[in-house]
């Protein structure tokens, strides 16, 4: 009997490809942010902090180069080459007025131009920038969390120095100092320092600095910190601010100090017990604070005595020291355990707006390309803020379905148009949070 069946022909259809396209873009979110800046001023303040002087041998600015950089952060580019190939892409050059794409040799050189002073006047505006920001935010109570990371080098830049480094024992590194403030989640204040600076080196300072740039508004501030920030002379400048603060304790005999406290068990709480002693050292001048200790039960072990077993407790211990006094060491400990959100923050610095990832051989030139790393978190962090439904989103998210979506750069009747593939799975969102920030 004859077979009379059908069936259907496989096949893959070959399309020929050739490396001729024009005008288009991979980032064509870059365009949005541009017009956000531009409206809340930035642009104007970059461009007016780093004026170029114009000569036959100029062919790009200063202001050019620095929102490159910011750019490819919020991108998730680094290396000075690769952000050199990125000003090749039609749109960046439209956004920033080049003429040709910036080359390696420009951007490191006017890094190195700027110096000392250019990374000073830089950290100076982008503090009064997140100043203006809490204000216009009407953010009246801070909450402080400060913290500080290592950041490797594989090469011998200048200034990069052996340090601790859990990761990577005797490598030389950068450990910048950071502060974020808790409420807006904003990366508040930064210095740049060598590898071999301690956690607390010049945090009194730091928060001199900080304090004095904060606006009239603020009614309260609340500092909190880890153990390597335990200190006199930092306690003495938190008081003198009238700040409240929650600091982890660090000494050398800790354990064995709390294990000769009255300890109280809390009710409720099943190996919980907490205790509060006064303290004073020789650094602290005579001062005598309050430490407040917790102690829970890691695990139980069996143990011999005198031919009988017995289950004993192996008990682990914090300690912190506040301007809280009221609170008793359970509340202190919550309320530290919630810092650790600043971890996930100074992972979006360093992970995923490359922080630390550009570096020259200059000291000062990476100081700057660290500040604008930072500076492009802000950005991002800002511009989310808006909208309920982005604040909540971490930058790599936000970057893979807003910033790089790829584009073609339309132009006719003197203007140019941005167009997006028509069925792009996140198009609602994209003209939500767009037409969102026009109206904002």
């Amino acid at each position: 009997m004859k077979n009379t069946d059908k069936f259907i022909k496989s096949k893959i259809n070959f399309i020929k490809h050739s490396f001729t396209g024009g005008n288009i873009t991979m980032y064509s979110g870059i365009n949005v942010i541009t017009k956000y800046l531009k409206r809340d001023k930035t642009i104007n303040l970059i461009s007016k902090l780093f004026p170029t002087k114009k000569e036959n041998a100029t062919k790009f600015t200063k202001f050019q180069v620095i929102m490159a950089i910011t750019f490819a952060s919020l991108a998730g580019i680094n290396r000075i080459k690769k952000i050199a190939n990125f000003t090749q892409d039609p749109l960046i050059q439209a956004n920033l007025g080049l003429n040709k794409a910036l080359n390696e040799n420009v951007i490191s050189s006017t890094l190195k131009s700027m110096g000392q002073s250019g990374a000073r006047k830089l950290e100076e505006e982008l503090l009064n920038k997140n100043s203006i920001y809490l204000k216009d935010s009407k953010i009246t109570n801070l909450i402080f969390d400060g913290d500080s990371t290592v950041s490797m080098t594989s090469g011998n830049q200048e200034g990069a120095k052996k340090g601790f480094n859990s990761k990577k024992k005797g490598a030389k590194s950068y450990h910048p100092q950071l502060l974020f403030e808790s409420n807006s989640k904003i990366l508040y204040n930064t210095w740049f320092r060598s590898g071999d600076s301690y956690t607390s080196n010049g945090m009194s300072e730091f928060l001199k600095e900080t304090q004095a740039s904060l606006p009239n508004t603020i009614d309260n501030v609340f500092f909190r910190a880890d153990s390597g920030y335990f200190g006199g002379k930092l306690l003495d400048t938190l008081e003198g601010f009238c700040w409240d603060y929650l600091i982890k304790v660090k000494l050398k005999n800790l354990t064995k100090l709390l294990e000769k406290q009255e300890w109280t068990k809390i009710s409720g709480k099943k190996d919980i017990a907490i205790c509060e002693f006064d303290y004073t050292t020789t650094s602290w001048n005579g001062k005598v604070r309050k430490l407040k200790g917790i102690r829970s039960v890691k695990e139980y072990i069996e143990t011999d005595f005198l031919g009988e077993k017995q289950v004993v407790p192996v008990y682990q211990y914090a300690c912190y020291i506040s301007s809280y006094l009221q609170k008793d060491a359970t509340e202190l400990h919550d309320l530290y355990k919630e810092r650790s959100t600043s971890e996930t923050w100074i992972e979006q610095v360093k992970g995923h707006l490359l922080a630390g990832k550009t570096l020259t051989d200059d000291f000062w030139a990476n100081d700057i390309l660290w500040q604008l790393n930072c500076f492009a978190y802000n950005i991002s962090v800002m511009m989310r803020s808006k909208h309920k439904k982005f604040k909540r989103q971490e930058h790599q998210t936000f970057r893979e379905w807003f910033i790089v979506v790829p584009a073609k750069i339309v132009s006719g009747g003197h203007t140019k148009e941005v167009k997006i593939y028509e069925n792009y799975y996140c198009k609602s969102n994209w003209i939500e949070f767009d037409n969102f920030l026009n109206v904002a």
